[in-house]
């Protein structure tokens, strides 16, 4: 299963999840915005950039109305970038929420950030979770991932409402494949080459307190001349959602954009 749908055609915002490897994640976003649209969920099931942009395509030729606009959060804003550049005629619109970064510069940042939040129970569980999912032979991963997930989230998160998201599809082995090939990507600089070729408008929505530093996909974005609006929401980390204070001010731009 690699799709899920929402609410009542037609189908043309597509939601796509970051981790990489947090397949349904972004079922919270896609239940309120199915109110008022229809929503496909796209569950990333490939462990290679190639195959998930491949992959992506597929579920957009046979379940969308096209051009769609495509939603990504973390992970899933740099593959909806790179498909945008790729697939320009199948997409009218790119909405990144908490977007990773595209350069390496500013992706560097990101654990400097972290450092000056993280509480030292929170360094040592993440420490002790890093070495088993880095052991060849622990065989339980795929249980140990949310958790790695959650922590990082729980640092990163300025005021949480404490949704529960369902984790069962979470998938360490993508992460670890396609974090490992993304990273060497926008390392050469060739994903911030690649946005050269998008044509359609780019949203930004980014948190103040997202650990990834807003003005790093602000200033990426700009360098490439792309027809862009930012939002920087206050009070606000990587999950917007979740966010006590800014959870209504999100939804707010995120369905006034689908509009």
């Amino acid at each position: 299963m690699n799709v899920r749908k929402y609410g009542n055609p037609p189908y043309n915002t597509i939601l796509v999840h970051g981790g990489p490897g947090a397949a349904g994640s972004l079922k919270p976003v896609c239940e309120e915005l199915s109110k008022d649209y229809g929503i496909i969920e796209a569950l990333q099931t490939k462990n290679t950039i190639k195959t998930q942009l491949e992959e992506l395509k597929t579920i957009l030729k046979e379940n969308a109305s096209l051009p769609a606009i495509l939603v990504g959060h973390s992970w899933g804003a740099m593959l909806i970038f790179m498909f945008a550049a790729n697939h320009p005629d199948l997409v009218s619109k790119i909405i990144m929420v908490s977007s990773g970064m595209l350069e390496v510069s500013y992706a560097q940042e990101i654990q400097i950030n972290r450092q000056s939040k993280i509480t030292p129970a929170q360094t040592k569980e993440l420490e002790h979770l890093q070495k088993l999912l880095q052991d060849s032979n622990h065989q339980n991963k795929n249980t140990l991932f949310p958790r790695m997930g959650q922590i990082i989230e729980q640092v990163d998160t300025y005021k949480p409402i404490h949704l529960n998201y369902e984790s069962e599809l979470f998938n360490y082995e993508i992460f670890q494949s396609i974090w490992s090939e993304a990273s060497l990507f926008r390392n050469s600089g060739a994903m911030l080459e690649l946005g050269k070729a998008i044509k359609c408008d780019v949203v930004i929505i980014h948190g103040d307190y997202d650990s990834h530093p807003a003005h790093g996909i602000k200033s990426s974005i700009e360098k490439l001349n792309l027809n862009h609006r930012y939002y920087l929401l206050a009070k606000c980390g990587h999950t917007p959602w979740n966010e006590h204070y800014a959870k209504e001010a999100f939804f707010d731009i995120l369905k006034s954009e689908l509009s």
